[in-house]
């Protein structure tokens, strides 16, 4: 309640500034749970410096989201003043145009860019090198396991770290000494694999010419890995926030999982608050680093209020004490480097056994590369998992299933 009373209270503070007749400006603000609370966090301190402006929140569900984005966006109607992008959506919308540039006047994002976590900026990069978003928080990748079922099993963290035989191989023991699952879903390494190993630039399924690389090393190392770890029957065949997936860590039949940092608040907030001191986080294994996701904020070509549209997205991700208080209240790490340096990473996180995680987190932050994205990134994802479900379930040849990849990946880029 005290956060809405706040914003209440602000309000009302802003309309007794203002002048008798005095008519408010309406900033139009569009995003998606849990972006939504960091936004209201920053209308917080930005309604008491802008008295003469109403900020207007939309939010919609993750998927509705970004498909009425995209309808706004072709068709130039319901458009608002400042939208949310998640990073599995940045490449649609950054390479396809409609978004402004946010080096050109009258926003200064070149001179700012500095100050945000390296990798950011690279995703959202569109074509002619403009710079279409700015990114609010991050998700640098680690490995989240339940330090007493690796224990009961004999093992060690770093058996699930060193390389990525060994956390097959600790799997392996896992199951025979304790039953319990390593991992949720095969498919869990082969989304770290295809993004390991790849340089400033880079695209994980596109080169920047447009050209598939589903048959690379990266992608026959990562179904070759997939394949190893379903036979040997240590993932749980279950997929990524179902109910059977958030079960199994209640139930102690998986212990491992591998994502983004923010996944620390969810285990601890819903998934499994009973684990509380039992989990841990770790580096990926292998030495990977990756990033799982990360939240954008953007600017409408044809959005009405651009002037304030930027002082508002200055707010979100340049502003400290906003990007602090968004990782405190919501786990949302920060993509400003200055909120990296604060003592809040330095303290221990209760539900990780008094682990001062955040500061491994942000190691890994300063490791992962700036890829490119590309607008297709989604349709090629769709299709590599389809392969993959024919190596894994029915034995299809590693070779033949990534040709195939490419060969639909092709035409359905032609046809779009």
């Amino acid at each position: 309640m005290r956060p809405r009373i706040l914003t209440l209270v602000l309000a009302c503070l802003a309309g007794l500034a203002l002048p008798a007749g005095a008519v408010r400006t309406t900033l139009t603000v569009a995003a998606f749970p849990d972006l939504d609370r960091s936004a209201k966090i920053a209308i917080e301190s930005w309604a008491a410096s802008h008295p003469d402006v109403e900020v207007k929140l939309t939010t919609r569900a993750y998927a509705d989201h970004h498909t009425a984005m995209t309808t706004a966006i072709a068709t130039g109607a319901n458009l608002p003043d400042v939208m949310a992008v998640d990073m599995d959506y940045l490449g649609k919308f950054t390479q396809a145009g409609g978004l402004d540039d946010l080096v050109a006047p009258p926003y200064d994002a070149a001179a700012v860019a500095p100050q945000l976590a390296h990798f950011t900026l690279g995703p959202a990069t569109g074509a002619g090198g403009r710079l279409r978003a700015m990114p609010a928080d991050i998700g640098p990748g680690a490995l989240f396991y339940r330090a007493d079922l690796i224990a009961r099993a004999g093992l060690t963290e770093n058996d699930l770290t060193h390389d990525w035989d060994s956390y097959i191989a600790a799997g392996r023991k896992l199951r025979s000494a304790t039953g319990v699952y390593l991992l949720a879903s095969a498919i869990d390494l082969k989304d770290i694999l295809i993004r390991a190993g790849l340089a400033d630039g880079q695209g994980i399924f596109f080169d920047d010419a447009g050209r598939p690389q589903v048959e690379t090393a990266r992608f026959v190392q990562a179904f070759t890995l997939a394949r190893a770890a379903r036979r040997a029957g240590i993932d749980a065949r279950v997929a990524a926030w179902s109910t059977e997936w958030s079960e199994g860590f209640r139930r102690d039949r998986v212990a491992t999982q591998m994502m983004g940092s923010w996944l620390a608040g969810h285990l601890k907030n819903w998934i499994a608050p009973a684990g509380a001191g039992l989990w841990r986080s770790a580096p990926l294994p292998g030495g990977a680093f990756a990033s799982w996701g990360g939240s954008y904020w953007a600017i409408p070509a044809r959005a009405e209020h651009k002037a304030l549209a930027w002082d508002f997205i200055r707010t979100l991700t340049l502003d400290r004490a906003q990007q602090l208080e968004a990782f405190r209240r919501l786990d949302a790490f920060p993509a400003l480097v200055a909120a990296q340096q604060d003592d809040y990473l330095a303290q221990p996180i209760a539900y990780l056994g008094g682990q001062a995680a955040r500061l491994q987190w942000r190691a890994a932050s300063e490791r992962i590369p700036a890829l490119h994205v590309d607008r297709y990134d989604q349709v090629a994802n769709d299709i590599v998992n389809a392969e993959l479900d024919q190596v894994l379930e029915h034995d299809k040849p590693i070779p033949r299933a990534l040709a195939d990849a490419r060969t639909a990946i092709e035409r359905r880029v032609r046809r779009y």
